[in-house]
């Protein structure tokens, strides 16, 4: 599924895209980029069959994709900006990994008079289990902390894998908190990546950290289908 509504709490339209391989690509929790193709027609055939189904009736959409908005091709990003204007949407969601923080600008001014809101994966803000556990490699010191919060809305986070303490998920959902409009919490799903599910973490959250599913700032998703877009 590629289109979906989430209707609570934030509600919005959401939809999942096909792009071009991530410029990253060397997560080790990451099986999305499966989803990913070099064939630009075949990006957009699909992408312009999804966005068809928008109705704008929120004002707000959210688009992801296996990377980042800058690895949609432009034809699709021109189709967005159609339905966006046509649709009246007013409040953009798009997904940005870390080494294209120098670019947000270029999609803030593509949509301009849209409110864009970009969300990054920092999945920990622990630098060494982001490193070596999750295969993300970049650091985030004080000051790279302090860039993130003001150009992300949002930081994703993922929890509840082999290796983590509960220390660890307690500090990355407080840092989250303090520095960022909205958080995602993301458990940990098996996918056949070489990172695995802690199954006594994931119980330890759904009992300290069930309180948070009533935060509107917080989305704290089980399944990563929770939102109703993904591809098998």
């Amino acid at each position: 599924m590629r289109y979906s509504k989430v209707l609570e709490k934030n509600i919005r339209e959401i939809v999942l895209l096909k792009s071009f391989p991530c410029s990253y690509g060397k997560c080790k929790f990451c099986n999305y980029i499966e989803d990913n193709s070099s064939d630009r027609v075949e990006i957009n055939k699909v992408n312009f069959e999804v966005l068809d189904e928008i109705t704008g009736e929120f004002g707000v959409l959210e688009v992801i994709n296996s990377g980042s908005v800058f690895e949609l091709p432009s034809e699709t990003l021109e189709r967005i900006k159609l339905v966006v204007k046509t649709k009246k949407i007013k409040t953009l969601y798009f997904e940005a990994y870390y080494g294209y923080i120098k670019r947000l600008d270029e999609i803030r001014e593509l949509f301009s008079g849209v409110e864009i809101r970009f969300r990054i994966g920092v999945e920990t803000f622990d630098d060494n289990y982001r490193i070596h556990n999750y295969g993300k490699n970049f650091e985030i010191t004080e000051s790279v902390l302090e860039v993130l919060s003001r150009e992300f809305y949002s930081a994703c986070i993922l929890v509840c894998s082999i290796g983590q303490t509960k220390k660890m998920i307690d500090e990355d959902i407080k840092i989250g908190l303090e520095n960022f409009k909205q958080i995602t919490i993301n458990v940990f799903i098996d996918n056949g990546t070489e990172v695995k599910q802690d199954k006594k973490l994931v119980e330890w959250l759904m009992k300290k950290y069930e309180y948070l599913k009533s935060n509107p700032r917080v989305e704290l998703l089980y399944d990563n289908k929770d939102l109703g877009v993904f591809e098998q």
